[in-house]
């Protein structure tokens, strides 16, 4: 569990947090689990697992939970940007810009090495934030196992 908790940021009406008492399992799981590309059919207990043990970021209007992002980290030199999403109603509102900013701005991971994610429509955002195509992609190294949570017809 993560031993750092952000100041709450309050932009144009929606409050970014990494408070986990806000966060809406059922609504981040139901997202992830039926909408986005990356985590079709994941169970509900291996969401609640990878929340855990990640850093979280939400995004909240009104107290409803609109967006979220999930970075898996030692605190000091690495972290993995995943699960990044913002509610198809509230996109378009610069919600990821501020997201993304939120996340770099915060004092304890300034000193990373490096910070990596994977995505397959978003590079122009993450672009904006120093993400790049990888340098030497001959050296990284991956165990790619998917459909894992899909089950069997």
């Amino acid at each position: 569990m993560s031993a750092f908790v952000f100041p709450d940021l309050i932009a144009d009406g929606f409050v970014y947090s990494t408070d986990r008492a806000r966060l809406d399992v059922p609504y981040i799981h139901q997202y992830l689990s039926e909408r986005s590309y990356w985590a079709q059919h994941i169970p509900l207990e291996i969401v609640q697992r990878s929340i855990d043990n990640s850093l979280c970021f939400g995004i909240y209007h009104n107290g409803k939970q609109v967006g979220f992002a999930r970075l898996t980290t030692d605190y000091a030199t690495f972290g993995y940007l995943g699960d990044v999403f913002v509610d198809e109603a509230y996109r378009g509102r610069g919600l990821s810009k501020q997201l993304m900013q939120y996340i770099f701005e915060a004092e304890p991971l300034q000193g990373f090495r490096r910070m990596v994610l994977v995505t397959s429509d978003a590079q122009g955002l993450y672009s904006q934030y120093g993400f790049q195509p990888l340098d030497h992609p001959e050296r990284y190294m991956e165990v790619r196992r998917t459909n894992v949570y899909k089950k069997p017809d």
